[in-house]
């Protein structure tokens, strides 16, 4: 099973992450977004996507540095294991309390207003409850790093993470004695990344991928309203219904965007 877990289905998951998402946009790039409930309880939402959003970003961008920059990098530059797990600890805790605190506001706006249930479908919670849940076993990680402050166990987990891009076929091995809340942090975020194209958080890659079809894939287009020539003669009374049929209307035409 650990081999399964932590050695194949890492492969899974990262292709029906990346296969469903470009198919989703290729099929359907209108619903490549995320649906708004910004005019229901204004407030809370804007506090609380701020906090969660943020939290979120530092969350993904220091495991996504920290584990995949490779380990020679930080021994080139004088940087020691322990060095690098105290502030990873410190940020890492920071940010993932205040994406808690942020998604438990988002979470308690859209659970408990019967209004904002009815514009969310299932996947719009059940997504924010999984994304919750990752944070809390991500925060729980932390008391058991706090064990191991040499940076032998962050070590373990950068090269199990660089391992699976490497193809180590050895990589499920490294984790195969860690602690039972990294286990399962690391299986909830792949399923994370699995259901990535199926639900909201697609909007995500559209931040970074959308413009990307306006510069280089595809032409964009523009509905514009155009006005004959030709404008309807002045009449001093109404027109009678006959006319009125033939009278010059704005029509809509599609032009390639410049």
């Amino acid at each position: 099973m650990n081999a399964f877990l932590f050695g194949i289905f890492p492969y899974i998951a990262l292709g029906v992450g990346i296969m469903g998402t470009i198919a989703r946009y290729d099929r359907d790039p209108f619903t490549w977004k995320t649906s708004s409930s910004q005019l229901l309880r204004r407030r809370q939402l804007m506090v609380g996507s701020i906090l969660f959003h943020v939290g979120v970003l530092v969350v993904f961008f220091g495991h996504l540095f920290g584990l995949l920059t490779p380990i020679w990098v930080f021994d080139a530059i004088g940087i020691s294991h322990s060095a690098k797990q105290i502030p990873a600890i410190v940020a890492g805790g920071i940010a993932g309390a205040v994406a808690l605190v942020g998604g438990g506001m988002l979470f308690h706006r859209r659970w408990t207003d019967p209004r904002i249930r009815r514009t969310s479908n299932a996947w719009d919670i059940a997504i924010l409850a999984l994304l919750l849940i990752q944070l809390v076993l991500g925060l729980g990680t932390i008391f058991v790093s706090l064990g191991h402050l040499d940076g032998s166990e962050m070590v373990t987990f950068m090269a199990r993470a660089q391992g699976i891009f490497t193809f180590d076929a050895a990589a499920a091995s490294y984790v195969a004695d860690a602690a039972l809340v990294f286990k399962l942090h690391l299986v909830l975020g792949l399923l994370i990344i699995m259901i990535f194209p199926f639900t909201r958080l697609v909007h995500i890659a559209s931040g970074f991928f959308a413009p990307l079809r306006y510069l280089f894939l595809r032409p964009g287009y523009q509905i514009v309203r155009s006005r004959r020539n030709t404008a309807p003669a002045k009449r001093d009374g109404p027109m009678r219904p006959a006319q009125a049929d033939k009278a010059p209307l704005a029509r809509k035409t599609a032009h390639p965007a410049e």
